[in-house]
């Protein structure tokens, strides 16, 4: 096994909704119920309770890194169930994951008004935050921790490789603003414009290549604190490995890679599945020497692609015309590389390659109610049901 793949960090963002799936900005009173004052962030032993910018999403994210995947499942459940008790008693409120809400209008969000929130304001400074990309959007994080330098490189190369793909079978955002969305993952698409005053913050999503952490700074870090500079940012801007928005970023301060080009899905244990999916190819792709590795301009290409068709995305790639073929060709990668626990999750993303990912699903689930009833009423359905699978921990599948 490599090294770098024995452990999953998992970072789940949800929204707070009532009976109506109305967004609630109550993630800071949530917090005093939980830790007796507000903080941005709480440790509830095994897991820590956050904020995001947004009011009304919180974060939950693992205290220490889970070898088993039955134990990430587990554990993450058990504090969904947690925060969702207090909500439920106290708020009348519940959770919605998926990668957008699909009602909320951005003149009615609000950005966390505590602590941190004079980064907020130094942002807003430069970036238009009364935005999708910064107001709406749900990530699924994965951390994989590496050793050292050498396996960070390798691991980061080979990320870059599968990072194009994942989409395809990640995407669960095609509606927000209550209308469906001209991309299958929008979530994707306001993300990467959400910086285009600083474009080299978000670059094109997909990482460069890099042969050292140096020249990883060179391209990331050190290049947009240079951008930044020129739109006059302030000090608390530059220099911030954190501000990196690229798909996967290197924590130099945690020693781990971390994914964020996943759309949170509806479940935990869809989250769990789409890790082992990962874990377990890129495993595959370490191992090989004849993996194909693609020029950046390509992987940029393709990743494009599938962020506006997910599955049915006309790709190039030696495995496959479309990102559907390509996928099945990295779960063949997957299960030959898979643990036995892994094995075990495997068959949900079979299920979202073969029968549609979340955004395929929820618009099909829509269409077919809104011929008994309209648009609006038959989002109100499926997002409902939606929740109640974060609640039960239950897989949508088509």
């Amino acid at each position: 096994m490599y090294g770098t793949l024995e452990v999953l960090g998992p970072e789940h963002e949800f929204s707070i909704i009532d009976e109506k799936l109305t967004p609630l900005p109550i993630v800071d009173r949530v917090m005093r119920d939980v830790h007796g004052r507000i903080v941005n962030c709480a440790s509830l032993g095994a897991y820590s309770f956050g904020k995001e910018l947004q009011a009304h999403v919180a974060e939950f994210k693992a205290n220490k890194p889970f070898s088993s995947p039955v134990v990430f499942e587990e554990t993450m459940q058990s504090a969904v169930e947690a925060i969702l008790s207090i909500l439920d008693k106290r708020y009348n409120a519940r959770l919605l994951g998926l990668g957008m809400h699909p009602l909320l209008r951005l003149v009615d969000a609000r950005v966390w008004s505590h602590r941190d929130r004079g980064i907020y304001a130094a942002l807003s400074r430069i970036f238009n935050l009364t935005h999708h990309g910064w107001l709406n959007i749900q990530s699924f994080q994965l951390n994989l921790p590496y050793k050292n330098e050498a396996e960070a490189v390798r691991l980061y190369n080979a990320l870059t490789n599968v990072l194009p793909y994942l989409p395809a079978v990640a995407a669960s955002s095609p509606i927000y603003e209550s209308k469906i969305g001209r991309y299958v993952d929008n979530r994707l698409h306001f993300y990467l414009t959400n910086q285009l005053e600083v474009p080299s913050i978000t670059g094109c999503l997909i990482p460069e290549y890099i042969s050292s952490f140096e020249e990883y700074e060179k391209l990331t870090v050190q290049q947009y604190s240079e951008d930044l500079t020129k739109v006059r940012a302030p000090r608390c801007l530059l220099n911030k490995e954190w501000l990196n928005s690229r798909g996967a970023v290197i924590r130099l301060d945690r020693k781990a890679i971390e994914i964020r080009i996943l759309d949170e899905q509806e479940s935990v244990k869809s989250d769990v599945a789409l890790s082992c999916f990962i874990r377990a190819t890129l495993r595959g792709v370490l191992a090989s020497d004849g993996y194909p590795y693609l020029s950046h301009e390509v992987l940029v290409h393709n990743f494009n692609r599938v962020m506006r068709k997910g599955l049915e995305a006309k790709v190039q790639h030696p495995n496959g015309r479309t990102a559907k073929q390509v996928c099945r060709h990295l779960l063949k990668i997957a299960s030959k590389n898979a643990t036995s626990e892994e094995k075990h999750y495997l068959p949900i993303i079979s299920r979202r390659i073969e029968g549609g990912n979340l955004s395929d699903v929820i618009l099909k689930r829509v269409a077919n109610k809104s011929k008994r009833t309209d648009f609006e009423e038959a989002t109100f359905a499926v997002y409902s049901m939606l929740a109640d699978c974060l609640e039960k921990n239950h897989v949508c599948v088509n």
